[in-house]
Order: structure tokens, then C-alpha cells, then sequence
């Protein structure tokens, strides 16, 4: 697995003085209990680490359910725990510890001391261990809790009956991202946010910095120097410009990026950038002032080895290769917060991809649900910022009633006012499907299989208030339509089925052979696709997962058609849409 080797797990923020720390480690863990809380403090983790109970060794970052893990144990668990022994040098640095996620609530001793805790099992975090370790060998202790059925745990896709399920799959506990060491000088750069200029061929970085130095940021673009800027006795909250000597617009299918090098004192960081902007006009969503029309699909990011954790880069990179095989352009990245490396992909790809979290499993009729959820979304938006490959937030996904109780509407546009707050730069669907309260653009998921039902529906749009009818009265008025853009964010989930082993789950009434299923996909993307006020697709799914076998490839990322059918599906799938032609 080339997760064992030194490639850089954020190529968005990247420094050379780090030590990947995948592969085997000390392993234990505890089936599921009822009763189970999580702890409060790190009591529990010292408990575990000094009753040396590791009965396992494991695979990291492969979560405990996965075969890559060497485990592959897939019933309900509550706790996992990892330990390993690792050697450091600290040489004037500090020494930071990161974790690219780990699901749910991990509590990291060094030395047997606490290092940190952190709740949220989709974004990155660290900690600073440099007064905890010494030069020579040093003992790293993870404890990782989690509870898919807690209603203030975030599970997403995870499945909360024993086996997977319809649309729900096999858990995700424990490590599941890179981890690793950084060393990092006492005076440094701490973050940054890249606010690109298309227009007039600039880049405006705004950083936060550690201590006081002289600040460098340089631009290159295939290795040769576009702009510098360089700040005498930077500190604190800095704000550089940078204007380019060339123009190179970051484009769908062409990802143009330029790289960034930044020097603060003995500091130096990697990152990049595209020069693209995006806005709304009217139905319309411009890319660069573009109108471009998104023919997106539902990636899940799931693997069949791996679960959430691809098994390389080339498996990330596949699944965009394989999509825009087939005429897509980008994705919706479903109920995950996908891993910085893939990004990395769509960024260089021209790949565009809305950014989205896990809300599944959250009680999003409590109230108490609002600082659950802005605490880990704001982790997630401040992480993925600087891809120029988002082109929107997405923060919830399908809010239906929880258990028989309605939404916590205040949620849904608290979280919508706190993203905008975060970024102003992209447009913010609050929901995808249902129910919207405050939005920029409304999104319906709509599985009609019919063709010619789902026709006379969109085309109703084009010249009367079909929306207003369809939201309002359907929807016993929990949906208010005020005139913002629309697409269709979720549509088709055609089963076929490539596997007769499986006990498989789609969507619609079923079709019987592989062209009544291209006859149906061409028909209903068709619809959109010819809507004037329709900016976007996007198909369910991508690939099979497990029992839900609706994607247009195997679970395996083979092909599930023939060439002839997979023809069909590229030529509708790139025919030009009205909006394209206003």
C-alpha cells in the first residue's frame, strides 16, 4: 500500500521536514456495549494503555471493519485503541502531531501523558507534543470511541443496523487517514486562505503567522516565477498580494494551477492555487463569468478493501478518470468529507466537486445539534478552503423528519449564515433535497422513473410556478421557493444489477435489460439537460456500494455495460444544455 510511503498527505499545505507514520501498530479494541458514554476526560485512554491490552496488530490507516486493515471485523464496536513506538529528533523544532481523521472522539497520549482530544471523525487535527517527547523513542497511545446510534454522533453513510443496508454501508471506527509527524520551527506559518483574482490576474493570501519574520510569497507557473511579494517583519494577521505576469484560468477540465512557495523565517511552505472565481446570475452558475453546466454524479468514496480509505493514489485519481470517461464533469462528494489528496486530483484535473459533510445520524430536530454540528463543519470548511476544485457547500444532505420530529430550522440557517461568514466566495445550498429554509440555490432530489412524468413535470417549470406548486403543496409547505437557481442534485439510482449474489437495493421500478436502462437514462437526463433553467445534474451513482447496486460501474470500478450503452450515457451526458446557449 503506497500509504506507507513519505508522499505528502496535503499537498495544500505541505512542508518537508515530516515522518509518515502508516503501517502496523499495536491494536485493541471492544465490541459494542449497551449502556456505553463516552469519556469525559483521559482517564479511560490511560486506563487501556497501561493495562497493555493490544491483542492485534493493524494496518493504519485502515479502519479495524476494512480487509486492508488486516482485521476486517464488522460488527458493532465502541472503542478502538492503537499504540506505537516511535523515534524523534526534535532539533530546535516543535513537534506537531496530525491525524488526517479518525471516527469519533480520539484521546492521544505520548509518553503516557495527554496530548489532546478531539470529537469529529471527518476532518483533520493536531497536536503540539513537543514538551511531551524526548530525543530517542517515544510511545504514541490512541484511543478512538465512537457510537453510530448516539444521536449527536455524525455517522453519515455508516450504517446504524448490525449489516449494511438500502443506502447505508459498512462502519468506518478508528484511524482512517494518514497520520504523521511534522517538525516545524518556533516561528512559523499557521494558516492561510487564497482569495484568486481572475480578473485581474492576482492572488490575495490572507495568513496567520506564529512569531515575527520576514515573509516571501512567490507564484510559479510550470516552474517559472509569475509574482513575489515579500513583507518585512511579518506578524500576526498579514495580508499579501501577489500579481501575476501571466494568466492561466483554472478551467473545467483543465485545472491550470499555479505553485506557491511561502518563507516565513525558517519556515517554508508548499501550497497552490487556480485562478478561478465563481458566482450566481440569475439561473445561471459562472465559472470564471462562464456559464457552465454541471453534469455531475454522486460519489460516495467508498472502497471495497479500504471502506473510506482509498487503497492509493491512483484508485482516488481512477474514480475521476473513470466519471469524466463518461462525460461528467464533476461530483457531489456524499455524506464524507473526502481526503486532501483526492482534491489534490480534482484540483489538477479541472474537477468540479461540491464540498459536503456527514450530518447523517445527527438529531437535527434538537436544538443542542447546532454547536455539534458548526464545531466539525467549520474544521471542514477551514481545511478544504483553498481548493479551487469547490465550487460550493453543501453542509446537510436530506433532512427528513428524525424519529417523527421535524427539522430544527434555526440549524439549517445558522449553519448557511455561519458558512457565508467563513467563505463569502461560494454559493451555500443549506440542505440538498429537502427541507431548505435560507439558501443560494434550490437543489430537489426527485427519483421519478417515469420518463415522460418526469418531462411533463420540469417542463411545467420552464413556463409556470411548477416549483411553487411542487414545494408547497407536496410538501405540506415546509419548502418556500423564492426564485434562486435550480438543478437536480439527485436523480435516476437505476439498478442493474452486475452481481446476482448480492441482495440488491436501487431506486425506481426496476428495468429488465441494459438498454431499457440506457432508454431511462437518456430520457431523464435528457429533460434537464434540455431545461433552460436548469444548471446541473447529477446522477446516483457512480459506482455500486455493496447491496446498493445503482452505479454505472462495479463496486470494483469495472464496467457493468457494454461499449454501445456506455456511448449512449457519454453522448447525453455531453450534449449541450440550454442555459449554455442563453
Amino acid at each position: 500500500m503506497d500509504f506507507a510511503v513519505s508522499k505528502h498527505p496535503n499537498p495544500q499545505f505541505e512542508r518537508k521536514n515530516i515522518e509518515i507514520l502508516n503501517g502496523e501498530w499495536d491494536f485493541g479494541f471492544q465490541k459494542a456495549k449497551i449502556g456505553f458514554k463516552f469519556s469525559t476526560d483521559e482517564k479511560r485512554a490511560v486506563e487501556i494503555r497501561n493495562n497493555n491490552t493490544y491483542t492485534h496488530k493493524i494496518n493504519v490507516p485502515f479502519c479495524v471493519e476494512s480487509e486492508l486493515s488486516g482485521m476486517g471485523y464488522k460488527d458493532f464496536i465502541n472503542m478502538v485503541w492503537y499504540k506505537k513506538t516511535v523515534e524523534i529528533k526534535k532539533n530546535d523544532n516543535r513537534v506537531f502531531l496530525y491525524f488526517g481523521a479518525a471516527d469519533h472522539l480520539t484521546t492521544v497520549l505520548v509518553n503516557g501523558k495527554l496530548a489532546g482530544r478531539h470529537k469529529g471523525g471527518y476532518t483533520l487535527f493536531k497536536f503540539d507534543i513537543t514538551d511531551l517527547v524526548n530525543d530517542g523513542k517515544n510511545e504514541i497511545f490512541v484511543l478512538c470511541e465512537d457510537d453510530v446510534k448516539n444521536p449527536f454522533v455524525i455517522r453519515g453513510k455508516q450504517s446504524e443496523w448490525k449489516k449494511s443496508h438500502a443506502c447505508d454501508y459498512t462502519r468506518t471506527t478508528g484511524i482512517w487517514q494518514t497520520v504523521y509527524l511534522e517538525y516545524v520551527p518556533e516561528t512559523r506559518v499557521e494558516s492561510f486562505k487564497i482569495y484568486p483574482d481572475h480578473k485581474n490576474s492576482l492572488v490575495t493570501v490572507n495568513f496567520s503567522l506564529i512569531g515575527k519574520a520576514d515573509l516571501t510569497c512567490e507564484a510559479f507557473y510550470e516552474g517559472k516565477s509569475v509574482g513575489k511579494c515579500t513583507f518585512a517583519d511579518a506578524c500576526g494577521n498579514e495580508v499579501v498580494q501577489i500579481n501575476l505576469c501571466e494568466t492561466h484560468l483554472w478551467e473545467v477540465g483543465n485545472g491550470r494551477l499555479y505553485d506557491l512557495e511561502i518563507t516565513f523565517g525558517k519556515d517554508k511552505v508548499y501550497s497552490y492555487f487556480g485562478l478561478r472565481n465563481v458566482r450566481l446570475d440569475g439561473y445561471k452558475f459562472l465559472i470564471n463569468e462562464k456559464s457552465v453546466f454541471q453534469r455531475l454524479v454522486l460519489d460516495q468514496g467508498f472502497y471495497k478493501k479500504g471502506i473510506y480509505t482509498a487503497p492509493s493514489d491512483e484508485d482516488l485519481m481512477k474514480d475521476i478518470e473513470l466519471s469524466m470517461a463518461l462525460g461528467f464533469n464533476g461530483a457531489r462528494l456524499h455524506q464524507k468529507v473526502f481526503d486532501p489528496r483526492f482534491l489534490y486530483f480534482c484540483d489538477k484535473m479541472g474537477y468540479i466537486v461540491w464540498g459536503e459533510y456527514a450530518n447523517w445520524g445527527l438529531d437535527y430536530s434538537n436544538p443542542k445539534s447546532v454547536d455539534v454540528f458548526l464545531n466539525e463543519w467549520g474544521e471542514a470548511i477551514n481545511r478544504d478552503f483553498n481548493h479551487p476544485a469547490i465550487i460550493g457547500w453543501c453542509p446537510f444532505n436530506e433532512t427528513w423528519n428524525y424519529k417523527g420530529r421535524p427539522q430544527y430550522d434555526p440549524l439549517l440557517s445558522t449553519v448557511y449564515d455561519f458558512t457565508k461568514a467563513v467563505d463569502s466566495t461560494r454559493p451555500c445550498i443549506d440542505t440538498s433535497g429537502n427541507f431548505h429554509v435560507k439558501t443560494d440555490i434550490f437543489d430537489l432530489h426527485d427519483y421519478s422513473y417515469d420518463v415522460e412524468f418526469f418531462k411533463k413535470n420540469y417542463d411545467r417549470f420552464m413556463t409556470e410556478d411548477y416549483l411553487y406548486q411542487h414545494v408547497l403543496v407536496e410538501n405540506g409547505g415546509r419548502q418556500t421557493y423564492r426564485g434562486e437557481p435550480v438543478f437536480i442534485s439527485e436523480y435516476g439510482g437505476i439498478k442493474w444489477v452486475s452481481d446476482q449474489s448480492i441482495k440488491s437495493w436501487g431506486y425506481g421500478e426496476d428495468v429488465k435489460t441494459p438498454e431499457e436502462f440506457a432508454d431511462r437514462y437518456v430520457g431523464l437526463t435528457d429533460v434537464i439537460v434540455s431545461n433552460y433553467k436548469m444548471f446541473g445534474f447529477c446522477y446516483t451513482q457512480l459506482y455500486d456500494i455493496e447491496q446498493e447496486q445503482n452505479g454505472l460501474y462495479t463496486y470494483d470500478r469495472e464496467k457493468k455495460f457494454s461499449d454501445e450503452i456506455y456511448q449512449r450515457i457519454i453522448d447525453i451526458n455531453t450534449k449541450v444544455a440550454a442555459i449554455e446557449k442563453e
